[in-house]
């Protein structure tokens, strides 16, 4: 699947996306898989209170099943001004 990231998510991790094989079953799974890899996905997704996550580009939380999905996209909460 394609995983996006956004703002200084994109910035912490160094990549704009990339194609991840993954196992996990939840965007939960996903995240905890990410952090594993190396130390700039731990410092991203330290506090996931402020990572919002889109699947297939529908807004969705953590516990969102990832079978069949083709897109997953991390970005900070937005703001309106």
């Amino acid at each position: 699947m394609q995983v996006l990231y956004f703002a200084w998510l994109r910035e912490r991790i160094g990549l704009p996306k990339e194609q991840v094989e993954t196992e996990a079953e939840t965007v939960a799974d996903l995240v905890l898989e990410l952090k594993s890899r190396e130390p700039r996905y731990a410092a991203a997704f330290e506090d996931m209170s402020a990572v919002r996550v889109a699947v297939d580009q529908e807004l969705t939380d953590l516990d969102a099943p990832l079978k069949g999905v083709s897109e997953v996209a991390f970005f900070p909460p937005m703001t309106g001004g």
